[in-house]
């Protein structure tokens, strides 16, 4: 539905509101291309240097970014999630992964100890998608679909502080699996993420934690050691 407002300002923000929700909703999800800034003034009825102005200030807020020749990006889910991004975007790869590993082995005990049949048939079904995704062999499908199945994992615990914490940093964690898997999915870095599932399923928490905390570390040509990815 356009929208309208005969004051600029307000017309404005109802717009970065309104841009802001197709991020957060899912929408528009982190890594896709949002429409080109023609569509935009089409789907929301207002001059395109309102809509200009709004893709600036989520770009500025760390949600959007605005690639020259390309088109413009959604980077984070939120404004904590983008200044996560930008601060930890050159952190060393080896800090990062620790750090997942402690939030994730903490989460996983908790999730076995709180899980709901909710969360494990989420848990089944995001740990198929998982396996589908390293079959194809599309680099990008893997680390959605293995990015996803952790942070249910995280959710699982109903910590509300630490699903958030995690959620904020998500982007930051995708950037350390992108890398680490490389250009291709290759057999001697593939992680099966069966037991951890089965840990929270039989609630034993710390199985759950010890699995969550044990991805090994591996070294690439011309890298910092860091997580064998399959997280």
């Amino acid at each position: 539905m356009p929208l309208s407002h005969p004051r600029r300002s307000v017309l404005s923000e109802q717009v970065i509101a309104s841009l802001r929700n197709q991020i957060t909703s899912g929408e528009w999800p982190v890594g896709s291309r949002i429409p080109t800034e023609p569509e935009l003034v089409e789907q929301l009825g207002v001059a395109r240097n309102t809509v200009r102005e709004a893709v600036r200030a989520l770009a500025h807020n760390g949600l959007l970014d605005i690639r020259q020749g390309s088109g413009t990006y959604v980077v984070a889910t939120s404004e904590l999630a983008g200044v996560m991004h930008r601060r930890f975007a050159d952190a060393d790869p080896r800090h990062i992964a620790e750090l997942r590993s402690t939030l994730e082995s903490a989460a996983a005990q908790l999730a076995a100890e709180r899980r709901t049949e909710k969360d494990l048939k989420q848990l089944d079904a995001l740990l198929v998608r998982r396996e589908e995704a390293w079959a194809s062999g599309d680099t990008e499908a893997f680390v959605t679909a293995d990015a996803t199945l952790h942070m249910a994992v995280v959710a699982a615990s109903h910590n509300d502080v630490m699903t958030a914490m995690y959620a904020d940093l998500g982007e930051v964690l995708r950037d350390w699996l992108r890398a680490d898997v490389g250009e291709a999915l290759t057999p001697e870095t593939y992680m099966d993420h069966t037991r951890l599932v089965d840990a929270i399923r039989t609630g034993d928490g710390q199985a759950a934690a010890e699995e969550a905390a044990g991805y090994p570390f591996v070294c690439r040509p011309g890298r910092l050691s860091s997580p064998a990815s399959g997280g």
